[in-house]
């Protein structure tokens, strides 16, 4: 089911709270997503665009179902340098976005930038499928400060120069760093020399560079339950599952 916490996400996510998605497919029906959500506790949706097929008009319909079941979809955009099409992804309803192997500064600042209206970016005003305002807002500044307020922006780390310059990448606007472990474990093994040999290595490195920024940590690939007592001792606070069966 869906959380009944009445702060956004990314309120709930600086705040530290543990916080779940519901990890599914584009194609999934109405009945197949409520009785997904029916046997657990989710806080948001996560949809991949990396690593499977999708249409634009899926992903309005999709978002238009979320919306109708009160939960952010959270999507991962196909290629890193797709940040310059953020916005568009926006546009056709997502709340949250995750860009996928990010190693430089400047992909932030794309990032960054095409996520957020000014002044925080520069994301161009208009999407009839985007996000509404809880309230109905759709004057221009009041939305666009809201939305401010809301949309949450992720990047993925998944090899040594990431995580060695994981401190570096952190700029206002990003509020989670997720983990992708088994690109990172590619990456450990084509740099030996790396001091760091393991991805729990990795990521016990990261929480410490990041530690009092109010930056958050999140795994990109989906856990259970049972097996997330070792994430948590880490500082990830952000999940993902599967659908229950």
């Amino acid at each position: 089911m869906a959380s009944s916490s009445q702060s956004t996400l990314k309120q709930r996510i600086h705040d530290g709270e543990v916080v779940v998605a519901l990890r599914v497919l584009l194609t999934i029906k109405r009945n197949q997503l409520e009785e997904a959500l029916a046997k657990g506790s989710y806080d948001f949706l996560y949809i991949d665009g990396q690593h499977t097929s999708f249409s634009e008009d899926q992903l309005i319909a999709f978002c238009a179902l979320a919306e109708e079941l009160k939960l952010p979809v959270q999507f991962r955009i196909p290629h890193t340098r797709h940040t310059y099409l953020i916005g568009r992804y926006l546009d056709l309803g997502p709340t949250a976005i995750m860009v996928p192997e990010v190693a430089t500064a400047a992909t932030v600042a794309e990032a960054v930038a095409y996520s957020y209206y000014p002044p925080i970016g520069h994301r161009s005003w208009g999407g009839a499928a985007r996000r509404k305002a809880p309230n109905g807002q759709t004057n221009r500044r009041a939305y666009a400060d809201w939305w401010n307020e809301t949309m949450v922006l992720t990047l993925q780390l998944e090899s040594v120069d990431a995580i060695t310059n994981a401190r570096q990448l952190i700029r206002p606007g990003v509020d989670a760093i997720a983990f992708g472990p088994n690109d990172l474990e590619f990456s450990l093994e084509m740099h030996p020399e790396f001091p760091l040999r393991s991805v729990d290595e990795c990521m016990r490195n990261v929480a410490a560079q990041v530690q009092g920024t109010g930056v958050r940590l999140s795994m990109a690939v989906p856990t259970v339950a049972a097996e997330r007592e070792k994430y948590l001792a880490m500082g990830i606070t952000i999940f993902q599952e599967l659908p229950q069966s």
